[in-house]
């Protein structure tokens, strides 16, 4: 694998302080990018760059579920934009039909769905007139299935699947790739606490079947990653499952 495919690229990383996406800016920054590195949480984003002195990182706090969010990731990348990665996502306490609220409902779909809108728009002029661009999106299992979280989530992450497909119908003649990938379990930071008996009830015996434990944030970002750069050049329109096998089952 070449160590400088993202050389003279601009990347922009949403969630980038932790989990998925702080290893997907890490290994973008190895590659040679630089990354626009977007994050909500302060002390994340100050380790982060902390934690890579001279690179070519630019942190910007932001809340991607807001238009403001989005426009200070594309000011700060100066207009100029190779890559997106749409990694921030939120769960939804594991709610179904019955339990959810229109507050948890409308701050996942803003996170998960709104966000990811936003920003293709915001980076997919730039991308055309240059005649070429690629963003990866992250799925989920969700998106396969609706015994992996709650109706908000689920939803949003078959919305995410969605997206990616008719973004990349529309655009791909213009030189732009657009692909999801989806996760299974990921040790990540993310809030995943089960508020609701019916479904912990439903969910637990499924949670066995899957086949191997969870990932390693550094293993999904190595698919985002491979996605973005020009060895996936003739893939487009894909969701790459990343389960550990539960889709198999």
């Amino acid at each position: 694998m070449s160590r400088t495919r993202f050389d003279g690229r601009t990347a922009v990383v949403t969630a980038a302080g932790a989990g998925i996406g702080r290893a997907t800016v890490e290994q973008l920054l190895d590659e040679g990018a630089r990354v626009i590195a977007g994050e909500i949480v302060p002390d994340r984003l100050d380790d982060l760059v902390a934690a890579h002195p001279g690179a070519a990182l630019v942190p910007v706090l932001a809340d991607v579920a807001t238009q403001e969010g989005a426009d200070a990731l594309l000011a700060a990348a100066g207009g100029r934009v190779d890559v997106l990665c749409n990694v921030a996502g939120i769960m939804d306490g594991f709610l179904p039909a019955v339990e959810i609220d229109d507050a948890t409902w409308d701050r996942v779909l803003a996170v998960n769905v709104t966000s990811v809108m936003r920003l293709m728009r915001a980076v997919l002029p730039g991308m055309i007139e240059a005649g070429h661009g690629a963003i990866v999106n992250v799925s989920s299992e969700a998106a396969l299935r609706g015994a992996a979280a709650g109706l908000a989530y689920t939803a949003s992450k078959h919305a995410v699947a969605g997206m990616t497909k008719q973004t990349a119908f529309a655009y791909g003649p213009q030189g732009i790739r657009v692909n999801a990938v989806a996760p299974g379990p990921v040790k990540t930071s993310i809030e995943g606490s089960m508020k609701s008996a019916h479904m912990a009830a439903r969910i637990g015996p499924i949670m066995g079947a899957i086949l191997t434990g969870a990932a390693e944030p550094a293993e999904l970002a190595h698919a985002i990653v491979w996605l973005a750069s020009d060895d996936a050049s003739n893939v487009n329109g894909t969701t790459l499952v990343c389960d550990g096998g539960w889709s198999a089952v």
